[in-house]
């Protein structure tokens, strides 16, 4: 069957289908808000896009509180942030109160102006909001979805103060200087009908476990401390870097106004972990579910182990055989439109101009995995700094050779560059490395130079004091800067010069810098 493109003709409309005026046509207010409860989240997800907007708020404690009471059971958010003052909350309970086009500062988290009332919506019946600036008075303004039916005309009517009953649970927020308490009454969405105390403990549980995998980049960093009933919620890394996770060199590259960045990570096998390190390590959704890229926006993780629909012919499938790959994606706020980011936060598509790029990284990276897979190697990540200059150069005068560090070697000059104030002292640390090099003790005399002019032998296991000090500082730089894992960079080490020459002092290099060293 052919394909035909239809245009419009050009027809001439009698004058009475041409006319400039307008009708008013406001939605019911009891129609709309039932139809935006159907937008799919989950309790999970709605909990996590009520902290979005206290993290927005400059909060760094989050209080979520679970109370069960049958069918009058409730559920607060809470938060230190900088509070609303009576205006500002008015306007943040309003439907669609923020243009989501319009440029946001960059750690804030929202884009619609809808995620407070959509994801409050989807879980219960009754929503109240208080807030508090620092030296001003309390705000308090609900909605009530059983009384909006009631109300006249279209039914836009948000009630003022909290709701016979409900001062239990906003009392104890009123001693806090500032902060927003966001109440969720009459769970007929997050509790199924007729669900008990059990349904209830398991939902703390699930909660518990989705805000440690979408914030665990603010917990890992100490930025904010989230509660639930009173105990804080430990952060889950999807990329394992306690365990030994090989992460290869980080690509960015500029989207207009914003800088996109990609780290691919192949986590360790299975041997590397205790059984229920290994199942927690698996994520919520198991190994071969959460492969992927983790798409994060201001750091807050937005798809938890995607493809994203990227492949050459189709879109690859989740296989048991990249179950290892997890590769990190971060975006900033300005592109939200371009990525298709949806009002839930859940879901998003690459833009079309990076596509291709993002196919490359992916591709390299399950080529990789597949190697690790059917295999008991160790994927090293290839660094160009590796590919670079040798360590060492080789000066003869007068017949004798002299060996010299290779200043334009990469791995040198990054050194150098993060060394700050200690430049000097480790150029100075240089030159005696250089002069105490034992080459009276180098056996060349029946064996061929390698291509760099050095002996294929090593050099005395008595290493001087000098190269033990650069060995520990780039060590250090290579953990602490670069964010390596001390097995990584211990491999790493052992492959580069000189350095290889000492296997065992680079066995003796300590796992974290609170040792003795």
């Amino acid at each position: 069957m052919s394909k035909r493109l239809y245009k419009l003709g050009s027809y001439i409309y009698g004058n009475s289908c041409v006319s400039s005026k307008v009708r008013h046509a406001p939605p019911k207010a009891e129609i709309l808000i039932e139809a935006l409860r159907g937008l799919g989240y989950s309790t999970m997800t709605a909990i996590a896009d009520i902290i979005d907007n206290s993290i927005s708020a400059e909060a760094n404690e989050i209080d979520i509180v679970f109370y069960w009471d049958t069918e009058k059971s409730a559920i607060s958010i809470s938060d230190n942030g900088k509070g609303m003052l009576d205006p500002e909350l008015e306007l943040a309970m309003n439907i669609g109160s923020i243009d989501p086009n319009q440029v946001r500062q960059g750690h804030d988290l929202g884009r619609f102006g809808l995620g407070l009332k959509t994801a409050s919506f989807s879980q219960c019946r009754k929503l109240t909001v208080a807030s508090k600036k620092q030296d001003s008075n309390f705000c308090c303004l609900r909605w009530d979805l059983d009384k909006i039916s009631d109300s006249p005309g279209d039914g836009w009517y948000i009630l003022e103060g909290s709701d016979i009953g409900s001062e239990r649970y906003i009392e104890p927020f009123y001693h806090k200087q500032n902060g927003t308490i966001v109440l969720w009454e009459v769970l007929d969405k997050a509790l199924s009908k007729g669900g008990g105390e059990q349904e209830f403990l398991n939902l703390i549980d699930d909660v518990e476990i989705h805000l440690a995998m979408i914030f665990h980049r603010y917990l890992e960093e100490e930025e904010i401390i989230i509660s639930i009933n009173g105990v804080p919620i430990s952060p889950w890394d999807p990329f394992c870097l306690a365990w030994g996770s090989n992460g290869l060199p980080e690509v960015s590259f500029p989207i207009e106004d914003e800088t996109v960045r990609v780290k691919c990570f192949i986590l360790p096998k299975k041997e590397r972990f205790q059984d229920d390190e290994y199942i927690n390590a698996g994520g919520p959704k198991g190994w071969v579910s959460q492969q992927g890229f983790y798409l994060y926006r201001n750091r807050r993780l937005l798809i938890a182990g995607s493809w994203l629909g990227l492949g050459r012919v189709k879109s690859w499938p989740q296989e048991d055989a990249f179950k290892n790959v997890r590769i990190r994606l971060d975006i900033g706020n300005k592109n939200d439109t371009d990525w298709d980011i949806d009002i839930r936060k859940s879901a998003a598509k690459p833009p079309v101009y990076i596509k291709e790029r993002l196919i490359r990284i992916a591709e390299d990276a399950r080529d990789r995995a597949r190697k690790f897979h059917s295999n008991n190697s160790v994927i090293v990540p290839k660094f160009k700094e590796d590919e670079s200059d040798p360590a060492w150069k080789v000066e003869r005068r007068n017949g004798a050779l002299r060996y010299r560090i290779n200043s334009d070697a990469k791995f040198v000059n990054k050194v150098l560059d993060n060394a700050g104030d200690q430049r000097n002292s480790i150029l100075e640390m240089l030159q005696k490395i250089e002069e105490s090099v034992p080459v009276m003790q180098i056996d060349i005399s029946n064996k061929p130079l390698s291509k760099e002019g050095l002996a294929e032998d090593k050099i005395s296991a008595e290493a001087p004091e000098a190269v033990k000090s650069m060995l520990l500082h780039i060590y250090k730089n290579m953990v602490r800067i670069k964010g390596q894992s001390p097995v990584l960079a211990r491999e790493l080490l052992l492959k580069k010069e000189p350095f290889n020459n000492y296997p065992e002092l680079i066995a003796l290099l300590p796992e974290n810098f609170d040792e003795e060293e």
